[in-house]
């Protein structure tokens, strides 16, 4: 009894809560956020076609007009040879984000980031070669593409990526 008498006397003494705290200073600049997220584009009469660049690379687009996706094989100083995928969009500096691969009856996710590629940011991630994510784009049926905030790229039919993935897998 005598100890619950102490500790009520303890909190007596203490004044109540004011709301006196409540009044904070405000940050000098608004937070900064990702920027607005871009509309799916359009994708009728887009194809997959080798580089003529790079024999190993595959770029997808309609034809005379800027690529929206390339595929590339990757086999530096004999190593295992992995495959590396870029999806021509803006991206904010020091993004991340996960890459979405749906299609003939497989999903396949991968991390990718935003890396500067011929000067500008465009998101970017590779993964080995033998790695199941690459399996949608192994099948002959359309899948879709997405990456967060970049939109979704409907990929036509094609066996070109499936034949480019077996190939650097045998490399």
């Amino acid at each position: 009894m005598i100890a619950l008498a102490s500790v009520l006397a303890l909190a007596a003494c203490k004044p109540p809560p004011t709301d006196a705290d409540m009044t904070r200073d405000m940050p000098a600049a608004e937070p900064t956020f990702a920027s607005e997220p871009l509309p799916s584009p359009e994708t009728e009469g887009a194809m997959w076609a080798r580089s003529q660049k790079n024999v190993q690379r595959l770029v997808y687009g309609i034809p005379g007009e800027p690529a929206l996706v390339t595929l590339e094989c990757r086999d530096q100083d004999g190593s295992v040879p992995e495959l590396q995928i870029t999806r021509i969009s803006p991206a904010d500096e020091g993004a991340g984000a996960m890459l979405a691969l749906v299609g003939n009856g497989h999903i396949g996710r991968m991390a990718v980031d935003a890396r500067e590629v011929n000067g500008r940011l465009m998101w970017q991630g590779e993964r080995l070669a033998a790695d199941l994510v690459w399996e949608p784009l192994a099948g002959p049926r359309a899948l879709g593409l997405t990456v967060p905030g970049a939109g979704r790229v409907e990929l036509n039919p094609s066996d070109l990526p499936g034949e480019f993935i077996e190939d650097c897998r045998e490399s």
